[in-house]
């Protein structure tokens, strides 16, 4: 059988063609009851517009390329979410790529988006080599969710304070009477903007020595790793601050390894809250980072380029929020057994 055409919808609608197209484009130069009686007339026939022919037509293809820095971040999925949230509800589709994968097998990190003719660009994460934007944000909107590296110019970064973020972090953990408390550090702008701002908060609190940081590659792994060089130290720290909820919980492994009961003999935190976070049997205090509002505002920034194209890029901080939760308690105290 022939697939319905927009032909076969006027007429059963008994309506014109253009009023038809009309309707599917959303105007709103149609009356209620001619609108209802195509929608109808649609639903009945199982039509489906022609993408291919309309975006011939008005010269988009409604389609928004995402690169994601590594698809197997869990930060990224309540980022995606709140991204497509704001596209779709736009008319909106968008396209997913794996900037990790295509380094691995030598692909151009953006070209398939251009030669795809995507009517924009959202990158996550940080990329390697922020420059290969340059070339990309001539020719199509481009904005950059979660990452704070330089970014050409006219290209709006969204991402959440994670100076503020860190704060939180730390002067939680000095509330509770921790003196010796270690960094993970990430790595990018946004692993050394959590860095600084733990080592300026400790120097704050006149704990400027008693902040040992060690190098992590935000993966579980590394995590894991750097934990337990930082737990062979003589002054162990009795509470750690990971740059991420992976790294934390490779901190947690590592912990639980030695022999150290968490949050009683150590306490941790990582940073995203991430679904990985909210698993009961590791129930990590973290800081929300808000990713589900990073995501609709850095839609809201495409959809503002594509309706305006030109001007200055702008910076946008979401606010982020701790999460306390099962992993962060006061140290122990030298003779006492607690619990």
């Amino acid at each position: 059988m022939r697939a319905p055409t927009i032909r076969d919808v006027a007429d059963r609608a008994g309506v014109s063609k253009s009023l038809v197209s009309l309707v599917l484009r959303g105007s709103d130069r149609v009356r209620a009851e001619k609108r209802d009686a195509v929608l109808k007339a649609v639903r009945e026939l199982g039509y489906r517009p022609n993408a291919a022919a309309r975006s011939l037509s008005e010269r988009r293809t409604r389609t928004v390329g995402v690169l994601l820095n590594d698809l197997r971040n869990p930060w990224y999925v309540d980022l995606l979410d709140g991204l497509d949230s704001l596209l779709s509800a736009s008319g909106l589709h968008m396209l997913l790529a794996d900037a990790r994968l295509n380094r691995r097998v030598g692909h151009d990190l953006a070209g398939p988006f251009l030669d795809l003719r995507a009517d924009g660009l959202v990158v996550v994460g940080t990329l390697p080599d922020p420059a290969a934007l340059d070339a990309v944000a001539a020719r199509m909107p481009v904005v950059v969710a979660g990452a704070r590296e330089p970014v050409p110019a006219g290209v709006d970064v969204v991402a959440g304070d994670d100076e503020r973020g860190t704060r939180l972090v730390t002067e939680h953990l000095i509330g509770l009477g921790h003196r010796t408390i270690a960094h993970l550090a990430g790595y990018g702008a946004v692993g050394e903007l959590r860095r600084s701002a733990f080592a300026s908060v400790m120097r704050e609190h006149g704990l400027g020595e008693r902040a040992p940081v060690e190098p992590c590659d935000m993966t579980e792994e590394g995590g894991y790793r750097a934990t337990v060089r930082l737990l062979s130290r003589p002054d162990r720290p009795t509470a750690v601050f990971a740059v991420n909820d992976i790294a934390c919980v490779g901190a947690l492994s590592a912990a639980e390894e030695l022999g150290l009961s968490v949050p009683r003999d150590l306490s941790l935190v990582g940073y995203d809250n991430t679904s990985v976070s909210r698993l009961r049997h590791l129930w990590l205090t973290t800081v929300d980072h808000a990713g589900h509002e990073v995501g609709r505002r850095a839609a809201r920034c495409l959809l503002d380029r594509l309706e305006r194209p030109g001007g200055e890029g702008h910076l946008q901080l979401a606010a982020p929020t701790l999460e306390v939760r099962g992993t962060t308690g006061p140290p122990q105290v030298p003779g006492i057994v607690t619990g």
